[in-house]
C-alpha cells in the first residue's frame, strides 16, 4: 500500500520486485486493520467457530460443505489447524460475543491444554503425519 508519503516510482519498483521474486503483491487503495486478506477470513473462522459451538454442525461437516461450495481447497477449520490454535484464541477470548468466548473456552482446555495445536504440533481439529 502506498501512501501520499510515498514517492510513486518507488512504490512501482517494490511492486515489480516482488513479481520479479515470484511473489503476487496485492495492492490496497487504503489502510484499514486487516486488510484484505483479514477481513475476508474472520468473518469465515467467527460464522464456522459459531456453528460449531452452537451444535449445528460438526467439525467435518462445516469443512466440507465450505469446500464443496466454493471449491476451496480447506475448510475453515482446517485453516484454524494451519493458523495454529493460540490466535484463534485470543482473539475469541478478546471478543464482547459470548460464543466466541465459549470457543475460547473449549479451543483452551480441549486443544491448547492438550497439546493439540494444529498442524504445528500434529494435531488440532484433525490429525497430521501419521
Amino acid at each position: 500500500m502506498g501512501t501520499a508519503d510515498n514517492d510513486p516510482e518507488v512504490y512501482a519498483t517494490v511492486v515489480q520486485f516482488a513479481r520479479d521474486i515470484n511473489m503476487e503483491p496485492i495492492e490496497v487503495k487504503k489502510e484499514q486493520p486487516g486488510y484484505v486478506l483479514n477481513s475476508l477470513l474472520v468473518p469465515l473462522l467467527n460464522a464456522a467457530s459459531a456453528l460449531w459451538v452452537n451444535g449445528v454442525a460438526d467439525v467435518e461437516t462445516i469443512d466440507k460443505t465450505w469446500r464443496l461450495g466454493t471449491g476451496a481447497p480447506m475448510g475453515p477449520f482446517q485453516i484454524f489447524d494451519v493458523i495454529g490454535m493460540v490466535t484463534p484464541y485470543n482473539i475469541a477470548k478478546a471478543s464482547d460475543d459470548p460464543t466466541q468466548r465459549r470457543f475460547a473456552e473449549i479451543l483452551k482446555t480441549d486443544f491448547i491444554d492438550k497439546g493439540r495445536l494444529g498442524v504445528a504440533s500434529g494435531e488440532g481439529f484433525y490429525r497430521y503425519g501419521g
